[in-house]
């Protein structure tokens, strides 16, 4: 197992990732190429928002709600887990948890947090920032907001009193959870983090949101890649056993490919991407699907939605005997516009530009339709991500 990182160590290789956050938050964005500066002395001793990793495992619960979680809903957890693949990630949620994972990993090598962890975790507490009626608008803000009930021993609730006057809950007698992570205010003010460089710690900001749930989940010295790990860490995050089932069961249907990217103003099921064909250059043939012309290395691939089977015509009743003809019916379902990620800002630090370019690519696999499946060292997933990289 590889040794954890000390408090200033953390705080150290964190630093230039999580400026870069802003950079990739902003190129999601359409803002533009941001300047951008990094810096691996040891002095940095803070993220730039004065955050530091904690070296401690965090015990204080970071959600409080019962059973499975507002995003639930019903508390139906079975038909939760079923429905993984119909009921979509807003993009701007899927982005906020693969960078999440970036971030925290490079940060803290011995952790190895997978981002379905995270995006379960997003799930189950909000349904992704859609919880209640809300939105992510296009700075995956949820809209209006997301809080919890008041926590003051009623409806089967813990009591807390108010711990932050009111700031984030807008509730200065009890506190409420916050966010699409709910996250109760004591925990906040320990992992709050500003991941997307616009200044402010926003719990209902998913990209602040997600890295904070990441800092949480990698306190102390758990194994993330392992199941006792996960366990622990989740049971942390929210002390209830049936909880924790819920979680690294959407976590494992997630980790299988079983779920969709949809629009963030998406409040509801979405729909899903078609899987892409590519096309290769460079030797003047047909790409294998990996980038690669027949002649040789091709050029970066250009995704191109397969078109949706053709449906079957409606038979047309015999023209004469004054019969009308049946109207005609389309031969073409309506195809879906491509989803694809804007092209990142260079930092001109190559190790970081590395790590930027496979998230952006691994990203965009993910919004083309194809299965991340980590068993398989040679599957589509893993071909698609090679050819954005190439």
């Amino acid at each position: 197992m590889s040794k954890r990182f000390g408090r200033a160590q953390k705080a150290a290789a964190i630093l230039p990732l999580a400026l870069l956050s802003a950079a990739w938050t902003a190129s999601l964005a359409g803002i533009g190429p941001a300047e951008v500066s990094a810096s691996s002395s040891p002095e940095a001793a803070a993220l730039p928002d004065g955050t530091t990793v904690p070296t401690e495992a965090i015990e204080a619960p970071a959600s409080v709600t019962t059973g499975a979680g507002m995003g639930a809903v019903d508390g139906n957890a079975a038909q939760v887990i079923a429905s993984s693949s119909t009921n979509g990630i807003p993009s701007a949620a899927l982005a906020a948890y693969m960078r999440a994972e970036q971030v925290i990993n490079s940060a803290d090598e011995s952790c190895h947090l997978p981002w379905q962890l995270v995006a379960a975790i997003g799930r189950v507490e909000s349904n992704h920032g859609r919880f209640g009626g809300n939105t992510l608008n296009d700075d995956g803000v949820a809209t209006p907001g997301i809080y919890g009930i008041a926590l003051d021993g009623k409806n089967k609730t813990a009591v807390i009193r108010d711990t932050d006057a009111g700031l984030y809950d807008n509730d200065q007698a009890y506190d409420r959870a916050i966010g699409p992570m709910q996250f109760i205010p004591s925990t906040w003010s320990v992992v709050g983090v500003d991941a997307d460089g616009d200044a402010e710690r926003n719990p209902q900001d998913i990209d602040d949101a997600a890295l904070a749930t990441a800092v949480y989940l990698c306190s102390g010295d758990d194994d993330l890649a392992a199941l006792t790990g996960q366990r622990a860490a989740v049971y942390r995050y929210n002390h209830s056993t049936a909880y924790v089932d819920l979680v690294l069961s959407i976590m494992d249907a997630y980790m299988s490919g079983d779920y969709t990217s949809v629009p963030n103003s998406t409040s509801a099921a979405g729909y899903i991407v078609p899987q892409p064909s590519y096309t290769g250059g460079g030797g003047g043939g047909q790409g294998n699907g990996a980038g690669l012309g027949n002649g040789g290395r091709g050029s970066k691939p250009t995704p191109t939605p397969t078109a949706p089977p053709t449906q079957p015509v409606a038979p047309q009743p015999p023209t004469g005997g004054g019969s009308n003809p049946a109207p005609s019916v389309p031969t073409q379902a309506p195809q879906l516009p491509p989803v694809t990620v804007p092209p990142l800002p260079s930092t001109s630090i190559p190790p970081v530009d590395a790590i930027l370019t496979d998230a952006q690519a691994r990203l965009q696999c993910t919004l083309d339709g194809f299965v991340d499946n980590l068993l398989k060292n040679d599957d589509p997933f893993d071909k698609c991500v090679q050819a954005y990289k190439s």
